[in-house]
């Protein structure tokens, strides 16, 4: 008996086509930068950011439209367009930080725009992952361009110690998700993730042996998916990466992933498991109030600008996981939407790093934004903005945020966690204030420093603050967009 062959035309492949190019380009810019020189290396960065705009029309336009790839391991859907979105945007904003910091440093070899762009095309992919295989590969194509982006900075001790520690954590978190996924493929026989949701069905009313291997093995991808995240207590990495990294790719690293690991926890746990979800979702809830608390409480300890970025990331983490744990469309929804706010909460935040800091001067110290009102009004006030959105203060973005992941907490009934994520909310207010009291009612400390030369990237950065109040305001069509996203 002869097994009938798969056959795929180009038709078939068109909603892999967004990723396609984006994949094709990074390898034409990785071929040319080899005849670019060293002082011409504008040109690759300006082309990358060409390739990712690109893309980004490419689905703002529906190009390929939607649809499976590859008998259902691909899928693109408006969920998957949504997150792509948002992705491309914060990784095209990270380019745009990232080229004045690197090269006032030396550190711009014509590796790092390529490195973003390949993993942007890995949180793609596992933003539309429909199989186990889809997943795996694209967290490790985003985990691998990530390691050595941390590594940019190889004669400073404290880039490489982050590096290291980024690597070895790193692949303790695949090795545990990847040991989740092959007990679920144990308990289901399939990799496909629509099969092992039918097939889990079926385990869960039947229960057994099967059953015990496929709660094991959510386990395990609950704990590889809380790595990647960063949430509490698997967040030891976060901190010491976030802080060794060149401030550029710790906005990065802060800001588009956290995107891909919401696309990831999805196709998993709803798309995948979702049978299961009496039992994953409490543990997501327990997750959460760990984040929230531990993050909130060791940010206030904290005199480094990026480790205190870095702790309130993980209660951040924590607020993320109340949309998920809450489940449901809404859930769902206000997680997706909490994970874009935040993206570009983070990526203002360490921008403000970066738009301050020259060489020999990193600006990562919070005494070091002391009286900056007096020397600059303008970008105290968009500071102010960056740091009002992150607690929480309305009407900026991050206000409405909270209050919708809130809600899914409350519909999931958990009460319990809601009224802690709102005492949480108040703790981390005090880290926030702090910067904008030192700011505001600090004397400055030291010379005054020039300004920088340029006005591109303050005028981005502008952009990115001033539009957290913007978005703060009209916040209604973001949120209608990640609500159609379930529909």
């Amino acid at each position: 008996m002869t097994t009938p062959m798969l056959s795929t035309s180009i038709a078939d492949l068109m909603p892999l086509l967004p990723e396609v190019v984006l994949v094709a380009g990074a390898f034409a810019l990785l071929i040319l930068d080899l005849f670019v020189p060293a002082n011409r290396r504008v040109v690759t960065h300006a082309l990358a950011l060409l390739l990712l705009a690109g893309v980004l029309g490419m689905l703002l336009a529906g190009c390929g439209g939607h649809g499976t790839v590859f008998n259902g391991m691909f899928v693109r859907d408006t969920l998957a367009d949504v997150a792509k979105v948002a992705v491309l945007l914060v990784s095209g904003l990270s380019l745009v930080y990232a080229w004045p910091y690197l090269r006032e440093r030396n550190l711009y070899p014509g590796e790092v725009p390529v490195l973003v762009l390949f993993a942007t095309a890995g949180m793609m992919v596992m933003i539309s992952a429909g199989s186990l295989v889809m997943v795996y590969l694209g967290l490790e194509l985003l985990a691998l361009c990530s390691y050595a982006l941390v590594a940019l900075n190889r004669d400073d001790g404290l880039s490489t110690e982050a590096a290291m520690k980024y690597i070895v954590l790193g692949s303790i978190a695949s090795g545990l998700l990847l040991y989740g996924m092959s007990l679920v493929y144990g308990a289901t026989g399939t990799l496909n993730l629509g099969g092992i949701r039918t097939l889990a069905e079926a385990i869960t009313a039947g229960g057994g042996d099967n059953r015990v291997l496929l709660l094991t093995g959510v386990v395990f991808m609950v704990a590889g998916v809380a790595f990647k995240f960063g949430a509490a207590p698997f967040h030891m990495w976060l901190p010491d990466v976030y802080q060794g990294a060149p401030t550029p790719i710790t906005l990065f690293i802060s800001s588009a992933p956290k995107l891909a690991a919401f696309g990831m926890a999805f196709r998993l746990f709803e798309d995948g498991v979702g049978p299961l979800s009496a039992q994953w979702e409490p543990l997501l809830a327990g997750l959460a109030a760990v984040s929230l608390v531990l993050g909130n409480l060791i940010a206030i300890a904290q005199s480094n600008l990026k480790r205190m970025l870095a702790y309130s990331t993980i209660s951040h983490v924590g607020f993320l996981f109340l949309g998920l744990a809450g489940g449901g469309k809404e859930g769902y929804a206000a997680a997706l939407f909490y994970a874009i706010s935040y993206a570009l909460m983070s990526a203002a935040a360490f921008g403000a790093i970066v738009v301050l800091s020259r060489q020999g001067f990193e600006a990562d110290k919070i005494d070091d934004f002391k009286g900056l009102n007096a020397r600059n009004p303008w970008q105290a006030g968009l500071v102010l903005c960056v740091m009002a959105s992150l607690a929480g203060v309305p009407p900026f973005l991050g206000f409405w945020s909270k209050l919708a992941v809130l809600r899914a907490a409350l519909n999931g009934s958990y009460l319990w966690l809601a009224i802690l994520a709102v005492v949480c909310a108040v703790i981390g207010a005090f880290y926030y204030l702090r910067v904008i009291k030192v700011m505001y009612f600090d004397e400055p400390v030291g010379e005054a420093r020039a300004p920088r030369e340029g006005r591109a990237l303050p005028l981005v950065f502008g952009a990115n603050a001033l539009g957290l109040l913007v978005l703060g305001i009209f916040w209604n069509p973001i949120m209608a967009w990640c609500q159609a996203a379930f529909a």
